[in-house]
């Protein structure tokens, strides 16, 4: 039993990598089997992980396998409560986001290449995840910059080359300052592995050299921040918009800004611990740049009339929801900070379903082009407003769970500045959330020069079932999770486990 367990993140992770390998090998004409493979895979690895949610977190078990990377440094995959959180999310939204992309990508050319680097991405995804030590989060931190550009550059225009180099730029550059951290840190007190409460090793460098241990943490953190979109090294995410809309459902919702919100989590928590980075003075920059991130990037959402675009400054801002919980000294505003992981991603890739289906079925990419949307396309409209609803934090949405923790939380650390950006931040939510919706529901259509596509023009639905339906579905998740947020395993409830655990 125990070498089975063992061996339980390892099958994970091939789940993941293995049909990627098989579709590189496919023919391109070989629609059906790579459809088969990929939502097979996807649908198997998430029963997995479901099934292993109560398992992990009542035994407090964390099933790990190791192997030899050089001489007295392995590479370590372990299971544990919060990587559990993290990968499970990304299986679900790898199966809905697959289902979706298939659709989308019906008779384009590249479709094989497309899903080998998508399944891939997972696979870097998943490593992450379950990543035990620093070294082995890096290595699977650089795969997916490298797996995720591809995928930027799909469509190989002007505009797609241009941000996938810019995507790489800032991706890499962002690897190479953690790359000198980890370094840095590995020589001063050995291989670390990510541990509850923080690493020992880590806690007496601390005491012994306060200064060098803040520098460490100060690189660790500026590499995470740019796949974390933290301003100012946000700037490659609203240029990555150019990708196909499943893709920008990816890198916002589960795959990049995810990676690097998820190290942040595991360099504050269970590397440094939050006492000890509490104490090196390093926790209050991190917060202030957080929410000067919450308040630019909703501003900057307020300004865009491309849709995506307003989407992409949004997850800049929104993504910094974790940061801010992370860094306030309090277990409510953690559970904020962490349950927002998986809130977000629901909300943000139903909004990405919903830009994508709006600009295939009629070719729609602007805010002021969505007058009379509803009447249109009811269903779709019906979910982009249950996520931009969720993005604002209005009741019973996800989204509202997360910003009363992180109220809460910041009420409880005497923190009132930071309610103050709290609301000041949901009120541009609001400006630039509601007018989209406003139009949809409340304006009279207006004809649209581009649409809709002629080979939409009489569907039975108002779009393809296979696009329409994963919308519908994580709209769904976004209500369900704030609806029965009080109920066992609920994201919620994994989250407050974890923020318990922090601080003990």
């Amino acid at each position: 039993m125990t070498t089975l367990l063992t061996l339980v993140p390892l099958v994970l992770l091939i789940l993941s990598a293995v049909p990627a390998l098989i579709i590189f090998m496919m023919p391109e004409h070989a629609s059906r089997a790579r459809i088969t493979l990929n939502v097979s895979a996807a649908a198997v690895k998430l029963v997995l992980m479901a099934a292993l949610v109560p398992f992990i977190m009542d035994a407090d078990i964390a099933p790990e396998v190791r192997f030899e990377f050089v001489p007295g440094i392995d590479l370590v995959l372990r299971v544990d409560s919060l990587s559990l959180l993290f990968t499970l999310l990304s299986a679900l939204l790898w199966l809905v986001t697959t289902i979706y992309a298939v659709s989308y990508l019906h008779g384009q050319p590249n479709r094989r290449r497309f899903f080998g680097f998508f399944a891939l991405c997972v696979t870097a995804t998943v490593g992450i995840g379950f990543a035990g030590n620093l070294l082995t989060f890096l290595l699977f931190y650089e795969m997916l910059t490298l797996v995720t550009y591809p995928l930027v550059a799909h469509y190989g225009t002007r505009a797609a080359l241009k941000a996938a180099r810019g995507y790489l730029f800032y991706a890499l550059s962002g690897g190479l300052v953690m790359l000198v951290g980890v370094v840095w840190l590995t020589m001063l007190i050995g291989p670390v592995e990510f541990s509850v409460g923080g690493a020992q090793a880590v806690a007496e460098l601390a005491a012994e050299r306060p200064g060098t241990a803040a520098a460490i943490f100060g690189l660790l953190v500026a590499g995470l921040g740019v796949k974390a979109a933290l301003f100012p090294l946000h700037g490659w995410l609203p240029r990555a918009m150019v990708a196909p809309a499943p893709v920008s459902a990816l890198l916002h919702a589960v795959a990049v800004v995810k990676a690097g919100a998820f190290g942040l989590i595991r360099v504050i928590d269970d590397l440094y611990g939050v006492e000890v980075a509490s104490e090196l003075g390093v926790l209050t920059p991190l917060l202030i740049v957080a929410a000067v991130t919450v308040l630019y990037g909703s501003v900057r959402a307020l300004l865009q009339d491309d849709l995506k675009k307003r989407l992409a400054y949004s997850t800049v801002s929104q993504v910094s929801y974790i940061a801010l919980g992370l860094t306030l000294l309090s277990v409510t505003a953690t559970t904020g900070g962490l349950v927002h992981l998986i809130h977000q991603g629901l909300s943000k890739i139903t909004l990405f379903f919903c830009a994508g289906l709006i600009a295939e079925v009629w070719g729609i990419k602007k805010v002021s082009q969505l007058d009379g949307l509803g009447r249109r396309m009811p269903l779709t409209a019906a979910a982009f407003t249950v996520g931009a609803l969720s993005m604002i934090g209005v009741p019973p949405t996800a989204g509202f769970i997360t910003k009363w923790h992180l109220g809460v939380g910041a009420v409880e650390a005497e923190s009132s500045w930071v309610v103050a950006v709290l609301i000041t931040s949901a009120l541009l939510n609001a400006a630039y959330f509601l007018p989209p919706v406003v139009r949809m529901w409340f304006r009279e259509p207006t004809p649209v020069p581009d649409g809709p596509v002629q080979e939409r023009r009489h569907p039975v639905l108002e779009a393809p079932p296979w696009l329409l339906t994963p919308a519908l579905a994580t709209a769904g998740f976004v209500l369900l999770v704030g609806l029965f947020a009080g109920v066992p395993y609920s994201p919620l409830e994994v989250a407050e486990y974890l923020a318990d655990r922090v601080y003990q």
